[in-house]
């Protein structure tokens, strides 16, 4: 394979450098001293065969994800206890290809179970057996759900996360699912608002017409396609829609492509043994480097009616010889359809854009300030409060001082130091979540806060303040920030209330010279209800550039400011503990 042997030496220098082995082993000791496994993993190894490939002798991605369709099916199957359907798959992301001769390890576990559904997590990588190598190929999420039993609807039992790394990605999981349930309607909102603003397309000398690229198929659903519960494997629908969609993208370009990305996508209703799955692609948009091809699946028996199954949108790049991505050739839209498909490729790229570079990027990747605008505010909603919610799972945080029931703890990772502030208070956690969400009256306990404004009642969940603070030092100038505040109610028992906060920037709300505009990376609040009037207050923040003026005495042991402070927070609270307070729309 062109290019291959180079690659490959680049990993194994790679690893030579530590970047290791990305499927961690399952064993972990715990401080019981209990070796624990979670109950849910399954793992799969398969060595990658020439009939497993394409002409380029690397790994079909239709049969990969047959592979990792089946390993998160077993996975969701062990704890259900019972048979389990893919309803969908977030995001997929290939970061390299894979080799005829190298292994493929899968790598599946439930992140957390809700009523009848579950999100399964899925690590894949790839192993060179004359290297000893491994490197990551791309991270999934799917969500399976139980199928019902003889006596009704399934109640799935409910995940206990054992370490730090499953309670980050069980606290997480619910963030992601509050994406997925809100994304077809926000994609399609976005979708209008950005293909109006788009114009007409734009004619190329030379462009090739869409319609040469279209593709259609036919395949029987036969036993070996269906699990054991006779309705065809979601992973082979997969397979066969990436089959049609590749063939699509090589029309274009007279050359054999490779797939890059899929994005979210949901199955609208089963396929069963005896199905006729009519299987259509066609290129939606080419870009300089990339093109987007649009697929459909739909299901038919004998002269029924056609049922649709699912649709997806995949993203394709040509490697030359270095294995860098080639120009391609523009494409002609057909009228009505094609252009508005055209168009809608064209507002898709930036989501798939905003949602990769804010989503995908690890913290310390992500500048401190992230433009928001309507186009993103689902992606930066989702990484402030994931971004809360890992702080939150850390396990190492040390005890700095203490005062009076108010502890401060601190935490330095990667160069990083954070800082996590905890109280406990007589005031119910549902009525200590509306008081402190509100950052209007912040500044009846916190002097730090001298101004705090509404700027964006983005909805009812997400507000950008302008928060004042006053200077730290004789003669200088006060700090400005602009906050995206995110809230959210706990998704059942096990989880807290939150409160998220992180810097974005606006245009119309530039730096100004009579303040110093600061940065939050990541703080806010979570709210545990311990009981009906006791109620645990955590405060956490990165501490930034703009923050550590605020903080470092007290974190240095020189001031119990932060004392003062949170005891002020405390009497806010009980003082207003049967207050009526503002509630946003959906409250009411």
């Amino acid at each position: 394979m062109s290019g291959e042997h180079e690659t490959v030496q680049s990993r194994v220098m790679s690893c030579e450098k530590g970047d290791g082995d990305p499927m961690e082993d399952p064993l972990f000791i715990l401080e019981s001293g209990e070796v624990y496994r979670n109950p849910t993993e399954v793992k799969m190894s398969q060595i990658v065969m020439p009939c497993h490939a394409n002409h380029c002798g690397e790994l079909s991605v239709g049969q990969l994800l047959k592979w990792m369709d089946s390993t998160a099916c077993l996975s969701a199957e062990r704890h259900a206890g019972s048979p389990c359907i893919t309803a969908s798959v977030d995001d997929i992301h290939f970061e390299h290809t894979i080799g005829v001769g190298q292994v493929v390890n899968i790598k599946a576990k439930v992140n957390r179970a809700f009523t009848s559904s579950m999100e399964v997590g899925i690590t894949v990588s790839c192993e060179d057996l004359f290297s000893s190598c491994q490197w990551n190929v791309c991270n999934a999420f799917a969500t399976f759900v139980a199928r019902r039993t003889e006596e009704g609807k399934v109640q799935l039992k409910q995940v206990i996360p054992r370490t730090q790394t499953e309670q980050m990605e069980y606290s997480i999981a619910a963030e992601r699912r509050r994406m997925r349930l809100t994304h077809a309607e926000i994609i399609t909102d976005l979708l209008s608002s950005n293909t109006a603003q788009l114009g007409e397309c734009q004619e190329y000398q030379g462009a090739v017409s869409a319609e040469r690229t279209r593709v259609e198929s036919v395949e029987l659903v036969l036993p070996p396609h269906a699990n054991h519960q006779v309705s065809t494997f979601g992973g082979q629908i997969m397979a066969w829609m990436e089959n049609v969609a590749t063939i699509a993208a090589s029309r274009l370009c007279n050359a054999h492509p490779t797939l890059r990305t899929i994005d979210m996508f949901h199955f609208r209703g089963p396929s069963h043994i005896g199905d006729r799955l009519v299987l259509k692609a066609i290129v939606n948009n080419a870009f300089k480097h990339s093109m987007e091809v649009g697929v459909c699946a739909e299901a038919y028996q004998g002269a029924g009616a056609l049922r649709h199954i699912n649709s997806a949108f995949m993203t394709f790049e040509v490697l030359d010889k270095d294995r860098k991505p080639r120009t391609l050739p523009r494409i002609r839209p057909e009228p009505v359809d094609g252009k508005r498909r055209y168009q809608e490729a064209v507002a898709r790229k930036k989501i798939r854009l905003d949602r990769k570079y804010i989503i995908s990027c690890k913290q310390t990747e992500v500048p401190l300030s992230v433009p928001w605008d309507i186009s993103n505010q689902m992606y930066l909603s989702y990484n402030n409060v994931s971004a809360l919610k890992i702080m939150a799972a850390r396990s190492n945080w040390m005890l700095s001082s203490e005062k009076n029931k108010v502890s401060l703890y601190t935490l330095e990772e990667n160069q990083i130091l954070c800082f996590k502030v905890e109280t406990h208070v007589t005031v119910p956690a549902e009525q200590a979540f509306h008081l402190l969400s509100d950052l209007r009256r912040r500044h009846e306990w916190d002097r730090h806060y001298q101004q705090c404004d509404v700027i964006i009642q983005a909805d009812e969940d997400d507000t950008i303040y302008r928060v004042a603070t006053p200077c730290v030092s004789k003669g200088g100038k006060g700090q400005d920030f602009i906050l995206l505040a995110s809230r959210r109610k706990p998704c059942d028992s096990r989880d807290p209330y939150l409160i998220a906060l992180r810097s974005v920037t606006l245009p119309t709300h530039p730096a100004t010279e009579d303040y110093t505009r600061g940065e939050v990376l990541c703080a806010g609040f979570s709210i545990w209800e311990e009981s009906n009037a006791v109620t645990k207050i955590s405060y956490y923040n990165q501490a930034t550039p703009g923050v550590l003026p605020y903080i470092s005495n007290d974190i240095a042991g020189l001031s119990s400011s932060f004392y003062s402070t949170f005891h002020s927070c405390n009497k806010y609270l009980e003082e207003n503990r049967d207050s009526l307070t503002v509630l946003p729309p959906s409250d009411r």
